[in-house]
């Protein structure tokens, strides 16, 4: 079983951990950003990583992994790997700021489903996918994160699984002590399209 200290090595190792004055898609700011697509250029750790997750959903029938793009397509498609054969890999997309289903993506009524993220701050992008997979007749078994970097705080209503937890700072804008001191503000998340962590 990875504990918590091996897989922050890893995550600091790969350049996962930034420092600056980040605005999330929440619209919370930080000091720090988690970009766990680092940590995705290596496939046996990512694969490692989903596996641990994987056992902790252990005799679950899961029908459907599925996340939202871009952060979570990866994480989706090895979750769903490691999990069985017969489990299918989806991820969800935002048109015109909501989050939906296209490609042709399907979830039948009954199709038990984990939701799978990156990094869950306040959980919003998470509580959407599953609203989405609620309204398409399927049913959240669970939930499985790479990082809760809420501390803990973040309820979700179902089991959920994540292999790093950490308490960073996030500050509403009109109270962020990066803002008053005039740093430049950098928007990494997947929905800001511009001014992003490249």
């Amino acid at each position: 079983m990875m504990d918590q200290e091996e897989i922050m090595r890893k995550f600091q190792e790969s350049g996962a951990i930034l420092k600056g004055h980040f605005r999330f898609t929440s619209g919370l700011h930080s000091d720090t950003y988690i970009q766990c697509a680092q940590v995705m250029q290596y496939p046996e750790f990512i694969h490692n990583l989903c596996s641990e997750l994987g056992k902790r959903f252990k005799g679950e029938h899961v029908d459907v992994i599925i996340g939202p793009a871009v952060g979570a397509v990866i994480m989706a498609y090895v979750m769903a790997r490691v999990m069985g054969p017969w489990v299918r890999t989806l991820f969800t997309e935002r048109e015109n700021g909501e989050m939906t289903l296209r490609r042709s993506f399907k979830i039948d009524k009954g199709e038990k489903v984990i939701v799978v993220e990156d990094v869950i701050t306040t959980g919003g992008s998470v509580k959407e996918v599953m609203e989405l997979v609620k309204q398409r007749g399927g049913e959240v078994v669970g939930v499985a994160a790479l990082v809760d970097r809420s501390g803990g705080k973040v309820e979700l209503g179902v089991k959920t699984e994540t292999l790093l937890n950490v308490k960073m700072n996030n500050y509403n804008p009109d109270e962020c002590p990066l803002c008053k001191k005039g740093l430049p503000l950098i928007e990494p998340g997947s929905r800001n399209l511009k001014n992003k962590v490249a």
